[in-house]
């Protein structure tokens, strides 16, 4: 049975670090969201082991994108903006580019569900209060 719960924690960490990778290229491409990743990478680390647990969340990336979400504090309206405006136009070129009527539909909901979620779900919080937050 230990070696089953070592090989459970080793695989935890090999995705976490995928999906920080990942998150990493999202920061840094317009093209990539990052957020979702980071999470993905929270929740592996914190299935891997306690002390890869502490270490991610000591990090500036848990700090400045995640959590944020998990302690849903918000998110400064330019961010929202800028997350908004990369995923439509994907979408927005998937619908041009996809000659299938239900995936269209589908993506237009997608698009849809991701503003009503953007809008209603993730508080606004004004960009100089996330400035002194970061300077501390």
């Amino acid at each position: 049975m230990n070696i089953l719960l070592k090989v459970k924690s080793i695989l935890f960490f090999i995705l976490g670090m995928i999906s920080l990778g990942l998150g990493i290229a999202g920061t840094v491409l317009p093209v990539l969201p990052g957020g979702p990743f980071y999470l993905f990478a929270a929740f592996c680390f914190a299935k891997s082991s306690k002390r890869i647990e502490h270490w991610f969340k000591n990090t500036w990336i848990y700090e400045k994108y995640v959590e944020p979400l998990v302690l849903k504090t918000g998110m400064p309206l330019k961010e929202k903006i800028r997350i908004n405006i990369i995923a439509d136009f994907f979408i927005v070129l998937s619908i041009i580019l996809v000659d299938i009527l239900f995936v269209r539909i589908l993506l237009l909901g997608m698009a849809f569900y991701k503003h009503y979620y953007f809008i209603k779900k993730i508080k606004t919080i004004p960009l100089q209060s996330h400035l002194k937050k970061k300077a501390n």
